[in-house]
């Protein structure tokens, strides 16, 4: 029996993926639940296993080609007898036939194609059949469309960003002139770098899918928000002697090392909770109070920085954090994460310390208001005051803490203040009966 692959649905907001790599090849005999690809959204790279076992015969979308949800993509034939190998459709210039109503034409525009039309031509603007579709019912023309900012890969406009605008055009809040280039890196042509910096003395390289969208979302973040950045020392002490006294019983429980992560996020946490509005976004001349704390946890992966984030942590105690923390770190670095598992978040912490670095400023996670930098614990001298006002210096395990919050909405009292909550937090953390 003949088996479609498909480009797989990876979240509710998700339209199109492009295809990175394909880790099998026509004739290659495969097991249900191998990974056969790897696909990127406009949210995150993705592994995709096979749904089951057979014969790959067939590749139709070649690598580094964009297609719509639901595309045919591969077929696999599940009886080795009648499998007929098609290793000519796998090459370069290879394009997917539509099997669906949302499937793209014929001839996909590649993403370097598409940030050159977005950027150097200034003009027309590809979009998938879906988006035009909707388009064409609710009457928006060209014009309008190529005012619209896009989330996608390169700036495209997705479905969901259309739907958003409709919403917004109905409640009368839309905007009338957005400026959809300002958070789109510009494509240059490879071999016009190449000429510029030639080799041996320079090599010109192609950002990977994670840095290009980063890059985007950076940009972003810093036109939208005035960032402003406030430090404070935290004595870390107690914890460090925690963690050494009791990291081998609970790594022989829990299968995973003990770290200082859990301790931090908890802390932030009950900020958060105490000083509700970090924990909001903006939405025009409106201010949006989230009631749950989602926390971003920035982790290096080998693709490039990803952001996952923990679900309502307002209700986890230290071992469901430990728990969580652990897992969406092993899932991002394995390329197991799901579009939805890194959307949703209302405060992001990066813990910049794991690399030796005692202090940074951080670049504020959009649309949230405020991100938290946690610098590596050192032992340093330290004044100490006892309750009767003598000093004496001590040897103490200090962090420098860093938040980065959005002047807008966050002024330096209250970004100050939340900080400090977060220091006490840490220095008076309940170590009773963690596990």
């Amino acid at each position: 029996m003949q088996v479609e692959i498909v480009m797989p649905k990876m979240g509710e907001s998700i339209q199109e993926g492009k295809i990175l790599r394909w880790m099998k090849k026509p004739g290659d005999k495969i097991e249900k639940d191998e990974t056969i690809l790897e696909i990127s959204t406009d949210k995150v790279d993705s592994e995709i296993p096979s749904p089951t076992a057979g014969i790959l015969t067939k590749i139709i979308v070649p690598e580094q080609e964009t297609v719509d949800i639901g595309t045919v993509i591969a077929l696999i034939e599940t009886d080795g007898s009648k499998a007929q190998i098609s290793p000519a459709d796998s090459g370069p210039g290879a394009v997917a036939a539509p099997a669906k109503e949302t499937a793209l034409p014929a001839a996909p525009i590649p993403i370097q194609q598409m940030g050159q039309m977005l950027v150097d031509r200034g003009g027309t603007r590809f979009y998938s059949p879906l988006v035009r579709s909707i388009a064409k019912r609710e009457q928006i023309g060209e014009a309008e469309l190529e005012r619209m900012a896009g989330t996608g890969t390169a700036g495209r406009l997705t479905k969901h960003d259309l739907l958003q605008f409709l919403a917004k055009r109905k409640s009368g809040t839309a905007a009338s002139g957005t400026d959809r280039r300002k958070a789109v890196v510009q494509s240059i042509a490879l071999a016009e770098l190449q000429r510029k910096y030639p080799a041996p003395r320079y090599e010109v390289r192609q950002m990977e899918n994670i840095q290009l969208r980063m890059a985007e979302h950076m940009l972003h973040s810093v036109q939208t928000s005035p960032h402003v950045g406030a430090m404070s020392e935290c004595d870390m002490t107690r914890i460090v002697e925690f963690r050494a006294a009791h990291a081998k019983r609970f790594e022989q429980r829990e299968a995973f090392k003990l770290t200082y992560t859990p301790f931090i996020f908890l802390a932030a946490v009950k900020a958060l909770k105490e000083y509700p509005l970090i924990n909001s976004s903006v939405e025009g001349d409106k201010v949006v109070v989230k009631k749950f704390v989602n926390l971003g946890m920035a982790v290096a992966s080998p693709a490039g920085l990803m952001v996952p984030v923990i679900k309502d942590c307002e209700e986890k105690n230290f071992l469901g954090m430990a728990r969580a923390v652990n897992d969406l770190a092993i899932r991002t670095r394995n390329k197991k994460l799901q579009p939805d598992e890194i959307q949703d978040g209302t405060f992001t912490i990066t813990n910049y310390g794991v690399f030796g670095n005692i202090m940074g400023t951080p670049i504020i996670n959009q649309p949230q208001l405020a991100i938290l930098g946690v610098g590596a614990i050192k032992k340093r001298p330290v004044v100490i005051t006892d309750a009767a006002g003598s000093d004496s210096i001590a040897i103490r395990s200090m962090a420098i803490l860093t938040v980065t919050f959005d002047h807008r909405i966050i002024d330096g009292a209250l970004g100050g203040q939340f900080l400090e909550r977060v220091v006490q937090n840490l220095q008076e953390f309940n170590l009773e009966n963690l596990f």
